[in-house]
């Protein structure tokens, strides 16, 4: 048994080996002033804040895990786990029956890993090594998936429009559909975690081939994912909140707050993965990253949700916007488009944030 200054000691180096973790802080700072002052526009924006390394913390602690587990045991880790803080914000969103705000950041982590995440990896991958390769067969197995996503996300909309007549319709049926949706999902996610078991190779992402900083041990890492976990939870508890004052406060809607906010608040650290992989010339990582971080949303963060919204009393359906089923069927496209030639220049990615920033100013200005 390792002594327990050196457990202490690997804590310390995985908090404090990336300067983004000095956003942590912002964590104690909500709460004194949630309990000082009740809920504000800047106990939401401090929560918001502190989510970032968190998120971060716990995928540090489920890569060193999976590491040490084997390549089927951690394979299953990264499955679990890589989403896990989009998954906990939307529990706790769900949990107070917020539930177009669960659907916006469903929709806003989806198309900001694939356009604001994949294409800034490749402008800033491609400002530094000019036009960069990357491999064809993983961006397109993901691609499909997603365009799985895709189908599942239209087709509740489109039973909900020709059979009801409006798509604010909520008959039982609907929900019906998106609960065996879901389960369809999960499905065909398991099968992906089942192909890469037995190939050795995952669809959704690749082994990134070296480690953040130094290496954890187990009983290191498995309390790092329990403590970064905890935090998580309690500052998503206090994000929820605050967000009616934060609304009203930055005048923005539900929509804007979901698609924008709070799906960059969740997926921040893993931006900086993939675009720090780009500048490392490693663009197959990256598109993984990013790609692979929008099917697993998808496949397996949007039909747990829908799941859990029954525990919760108040079915969740698979029916969104018509802006959010939009956005997410072209910025697949879009990125299918860039990726097919299994190349990357800083233009092309300049091009995807481009999209990125048109659609945030459409969800900005979409009325309430």
């Amino acid at each position: 048994m390792r002594p327990m200054t050196a457990w202490v000691r690997d804590l310390g180096r995985a908090v404090t080996g990336r300067w983004l973790n000095l956003l942590l802080l912002a964590g104690p700072a909500s709460l004194f002033l949630a309990w000082t002052r009740g809920y504000s526009l800047w106990v939401f924006a401090t929560a918001a804040v502190s989510l970032i390394p968190a998120a971060g913390l716990i995928g540090t602690a489920t890569e060193h895990l999976a590491r040490r587990s084997g390549p089927t045991l951690g394979g299953f880790l990264n499955a679990s786990f890589g989403n896990a803080a989009e998954l906990i914000i939307g529990t706790v969103a769900l949990r107070a029956h917020h539930t177009e705000i669960v659907k916006a950041s469903i929709t806003g982590s989806i198309i900001g890993n694939l356009l604001l995440v994949f294409g800034l990896s490749c402008y800033a991958g491609g400002l530094r090594h000019g036009t960069q390769k990357f491999n064809r067969t993983s961006a397109g197995s993901a691609t499909v998936m997603l365009f799985l996503a895709v189908v599942a996300l239209v087709m509740p909309a489109a039973v909900d429009l020709v059979s009801f007549g409006s798509l604010q319709a909520h008959p039982e049926q609907i929900d019906r559909l998106s609960y065996w949706t879901s389960l369809v999902l999960l499905g065909v996610y398991g099968a992906g975690l089942v192909f890469a078991f037995k190939s050795h190779r995952d669809p959704l992402r690749v082994d990134p081939g070296h480690e953040h900083g130094h290496r954890l041990s187990t009983a290191s890492a498995m309390t790092l994912l329990a403590v970064a976990t905890v935090f998580t939870a309690v500052e998503a508890e206090v994000l929820v909140a605050a967000l009616e004052p934060a609304l009203k406060g930055l005048g923005m809607t539900e929509l804007f707050a979901g698609v924008i906010i709070v799906a960059l608040v969740g997926n921040a650290a893993e931006h900086y993965s993939a675009v720090t992989a780009a500048r490392s010339n490693e663009m197959t990582l990256a598109l993984e990253i990013s790609v692979g971080s929008s099917a697993q949303i998808a496949l397996m963060v949007a039909p747990v949700l829908v799941l859990l919204s029954y525990w919760f009393g108040a079915p969740m359906s698979l029916v969104f916007n018509p802006f959010e089923i939009i956005a997410i069927g072209l910025s697949v496209l879009a990125v299918a488009l860039v990726s097919m030639d299994g190349e990357s220049n800083w233009l092309e990615g300049l091009q995807l944030l481009g999209i990125y920033g048109i659609m945030a100013i459409a969800f900005y200005l979409i009325p309430g």
